[in-house]
C-alpha cells in the first residue's frame, strides 16, 4: 500500500517505520534538518519492541510530489491540522483514505469541513515516543496502538483491509464499533493529565502522589465527562475509575507531549484539549471551572510560544 506519514515526529515516526518494516511503500513528510537527515541516513527507530532503520527512506516536505496515495496518516499537532487538510485537498483521489491520529475530539469535523467526507475516517493512537535527535525516533513506553473506524461506524471493506494492514505491521489495532466513543475515551485520559502536567511541571507519578493534584485531575475529568454527555457521547459508567487506573499504571516519569512542548516554549495542543472543553462547555451551558482555571493559567504562555514560532 502507498502510505504517507504526514508529520514524522514521535507518533508518525514510530508507526511509519513499522509500516515500512512490514514492506509497505511509505513516504514521510518532514522538514528542516530532520528531513535532511532522514533523506541521507534514513529514519532510525529505537524501541524496546525492537529497533529498525528505514533506509533508504522516502521523505519530502511537499505532499504534492507523492503520487497514487492510498492512505494518509496525519501525525502533526492539532493546531496544524487545517493547514495539512488544505494541502491534501488538491491531491485527493477516489481511493485515498485519511486518518488523523492526533489528540483532540474535533479533528474529524475539521477534516470534513475541508475535504470530502468519503475520504475521511476517524482515528487515534496510543504511544509514548518522541524525536530523540534529527532522524531518530525513541519509543519509550506504552504498547503502540491505532484505533480507527468509519465516521458512521460501518464495517466497510476498506476498514477491514486497513485493520489487516496495521496488524501485519505488528501494531496493536482496534477497528472500533463506535469511533466517537473511542476518541472521547482517549481525550478524557490525555486532557486529564496533560495541561495539569504543564502547569505543575510534574511527572504523572508525582501528580498522582499528591492528593491535592490528584483531586484536581479528578475534577477535570468529571467536567470532560459532563461535556461528552451533553454532546451525546455516552461513556461507560465506570469510565473514570478505569481512566485513573490507567493513569496510575503509567511509569512514574511519564510526561505528555503537550507538557513537553510547553516546557520547551513550543506551541502546544492546549486549545484542542482543555481549551476545547472550556469552549464546548460555554456553548452547552456546562460549567467547567477547573478546566477553565488550567486553560487560562497556561494561555499567556501558549500565546507567547505561538508568537515566537
Amino acid at each position: 500500500m502507498n502510505i504517507v506519514i504526514y508529520g514524522t515526529g514521535g507518533v508518525g515516526g514510530y508507526f511509519g517505520a513499522r509500516l515500512a518494516q512490514a514492506g509497505n511503500n511509505v513516504t514521510f513528510i518532514a522538514r528542516g534538518k530532520h528531513l535532511e537527515v532522514i533523506q541521507k541516513k534514513g529514519l532510525q527507530l529505537r524501541s524496546y519492541k525492537g529497533d529498525y532503520l528505514v533506509h533508504p527512506a522516502k521523505a519530502t516536505s511537499t505532499i504534492s510530489e507523492v503520487k497514487d496515495i492510498d492512505l494518509v496518516l496525519i501525525c502533526v499537532k492539532t493546531w496544524q491540522l487545517e493547514e495539512v487538510a488544505a494541502k491534501l485537498k488538491p491531491i485527493l483521489n477516489e481511493k485515498m483514505m485519511i486518518i488523523s491520529l492526533l489528540n483532540g475530539v474535533e479533528n474529524t469535523d475539521i477534516l470534513c469541513k475541508i475535504l470530502d467526507q468519503k475520504n475521511v475516517l476517524g482515528g487515534l493512537c496510543k504511544v509514548v515516543s518522541m524525536v530523540e535527535d534529527f532522524g531518530v525516533i525513541n519509543h519509550v513506553s506504552y504498547e503502540p496502538t491505532i484505533v480507527f473506524g468509519e465516521i458512521d461506524n460501518g464495517k466497510t471493506i476498506r476498514a477491514i483491509q486497513l485493520e489487516k494492514l496495521f496488524l501485519n505491521a505488528g501494531i496493536t489495532t482496534k477497528l472500533a464499533s463506535n469511533i466517537q466513543q473511542e476518541i472521547w475515551t482517549k481525550f478524557l485520559f490525555i486532557t486529564t493529565i496533560s495541561a495539569i502536567g504543564a502547569l505543575t511541571r510534574a511527572t504523572v507519578g508525582e501528580m498522582i502522589s499528591s492528593p491535592q493534584i490528584k483531586e484536581m485531575m479528578y475534577k477535570t475529568s468529571v467536567e470532560i465527562l459532563a461535556v461528552a454527555k451533553a454532546k451525546g457521547v455516552y461513556l461507560p459508567d465506570n469510565i473514570l475509575e478505569k481512566q485513573f487506573q490507567l493513569i496510575e499504571s503509567q511509569p512514574f516519569e511519564t510526561t505528555s507531549s503537550l507538557q513537553r512542548d510547553m516546557m520547551e516554549a513550543k506551541p502546544s495542543e492546549l486549545e484542542a484539549q482543555n481549551g476545547a472543553i472550556v469552549k464546548m462547555g460555554l456553548d452547552l451551558g456546562i460549567p467547567t471551572p477547573v478546566n477553565s482555571f488550567i486553560y487560562h493559567c497556561l494561555l499567556p504562555q501558549e500565546n507567547k510560544a505561538r508568537c515566537l514560532n
